[in-house]
């Protein structure tokens, strides 16, 4: 690709070309929204074309302007889109910011690659980082953490924490020296399920934890969080509900669901890119993470059950048989679970067994989370494959969950999850219980929903006297089914 910059007249006008005067006008305001953009503290954008060695430019506006008839006028033909805007807005971004502004310290956990790194980008530049698996910045910690954080008292981040078990009770004595400042530190970590124990253990009552995900549909699509997860954290969510439009595209929707959330394969955006970035992604996370974290585990063993995820997404998990299976104990089989858990690639979601009435099973659920590592397990490269394998409903419903889990983790907003089932077969996808109060979620890949196919959340919401039931699908619009029953497209999250 040539890398000549390339130079537009702000004053359009006076260009006489059409196509020349169009392509003109667009770019430039584009660069003005792109200005903005980064004035508004959206995130970090910048303005790209592409023309290869030959001169051969893939314009962003192909027969950009074509006169018709006599009459002058001009219609817009969009071709490709070649202009590249670099740089993605995290929606945790202003709660990493409201939380520096309540703790001494933020704690930044999420699955490894998920973009925790680039969101330390997003600290003031006042803010040194430190990553530990750079072998200076490791040294430097590890010879005296204590001494180290008297050296460096405030506006200091730490990235991959967890490859450093020391810094932890250094980071208490360091934050106690003076307990009433705030936004000092920030760490982060990943892929480590003695993380957690580590911060609750040293650091109780000091840091916050916002945990980090893989792009969201919104993300994913450049646009801004859903009034979804501020309406259902109100008294009176229905009447906000209802407002709701439809956001994304169905094309678009179904890309993101095909792909998963991982931000690089996104931001580069070529299939044999992608393909590539998760095939080593795998690899690494089990002969480097894990065996790293584990020495003692049997990486074929693990390897295997790996695999394995992928068809046990969105079931009902019976431990026995999965290690039949695999050919191992059931306590091992456990372990394997705990850890995938522990390390962000596999959600575990415990069955809701509060105030229950009816005989229900009590097993636990899970899904892998993200739907673009499930589709590469199962070797799904199109939406062709995807819509005709087995999992495909189980596939749909695990990235639904994971979404609205994810936009409710960006907002700081309190939760627990889990799954339903009774006896007789009545199921519900998700049950959520917060300051909200319960809410039970069904999703349907659908765009109609029957009757019958709403008994199960319906009892539910009557049992236990929800405020609101919903079910999330593929409709055109938002419907009330009922008066506590309402239906949400996908697509306006």
């Amino acid at each position: 690709m040539r890398k000549e910059p390339k130079w537009f007249l702000r004053d359009w006008a006076a260009i006489r070309d059409a196509g020349d005067k169009a392509e003109t006008f667009v770019a430039c305001h584009l660069l003005k929204a792109v200005d903005g953009w980064n004035d508004m503290g959206l995130g970090k954008f910048e303005l790209g074309y592409l023309r290869d060695k030959e001169k051969c430019e893939n314009r962003p506006l192909s027969e950009a302007c074509r006169q018709t008839g006599d009459t002058h006028d001009y219609t817009l033909h969009f071709q490709m889109y070649t202009l590249i805007l670099h740089g993605m807005n995290r929606h945790s971004t202003p709660l990493l910011h409201e939380l520096l502004t309540l703790f001494p310290c933020v704690a930044i956990i999420g699955v490894r690659q998920c973009g925790k790194t680039t969101l330390l980008q997003e600290l003031p530049h006042t803010w040194k980082t430190y990553d530990l698996e750079k072998a200076s910045d490791y040294d430097q910690i590890a010879r005296d953490p204590d001494l180290f954080f008297r050296l460096n008292r405030s506006h200091i981040a730490i990235d991959e924490s967890q490859r450093l078990a020391d810094i932890f009770p250094a980071l208490r004595v360091a934050i106690d020296s003076d307990r009433q400042q705030v936004g000092r530190f920030v760490i982060t970590g990943s892929s480590s399920p003695d993380l957690l124990h580590s911060i609750a253990e040293s650091l109780a009552g000091r840091v916050a934890i916002l945990e980090l995900s893989p792009f969201n549909l919104a993300e994913a699509c450049a646009m801004p969080p859903s009034d979804f997860f501020q309406a259902i954290n109100e008294p009176d969510a229905i009447p906000k509900l209802l407002t709701l439009q439809p956001r994304h595209e169905l094309p678009r929707l179904f890309d993101y669901w095909l792909r998963g959330g991982y931000p690089e394969p996104w931001i580069k955006n070529q299939i044999r890119f992608h393909k590539l970035w998760m095939q080593n992604y795998t690899q690494t996370y089990i002969d480097r993470d894990i065996l790293q974290l584990f020495p003692g585990i049997n990486r074929q063993k693990y390897r295997l059950f790996i695999q394995m995820l992928g068809n046990l997404t969105g079931t009902i998990i019976n431990y026995s048989e999965v290690a039949r299976v695999l050919g191992v104990s059931q306590p091992t089989v456990r372990e394997y679970f705990q850890i995938a858990h522990g390390t962000f690639i596999w959600r575990h979601i415990p069955a809701y067994e509060k105030n229950v009435t009816k005989r229900i099973v009590k097993h636990p659920k899970g899904y892998l989370r993200d739907s673009g590592l499930l589709h590469f397990l199962l070797h799904l490269t199109d939406l062709d494959a995807l819509m005709a394998h087995p999992q495909m409903g189980r596939s749909w419903e695990s990235m639904v969950i994971e979404n609205i889990l994810r936009g409710l983790d960006a907002r700081g907003i309190a939760y627990d999850y889990y799954h339903y089932r009774t006896g007789g077969g009545a199921e519900i996808d998700l049950i959520l219980e917060g300051e909200f109060g319960l809410l039970p979620i069904e999703i349907k890949y659908g765009q109609t929903v029957s009757s019958k196919a709403l008994r199960g959340i319906r009892d539910f919401v009557q049992e236990r006297q929800c405020p609101l039931g919903i079910i999330i699908n593929n409709a055109e619009r938002v419907i009330q089914y009922e008066e506590n029953l309402i239906g949400i497209p996908f697509s306006c999250l």
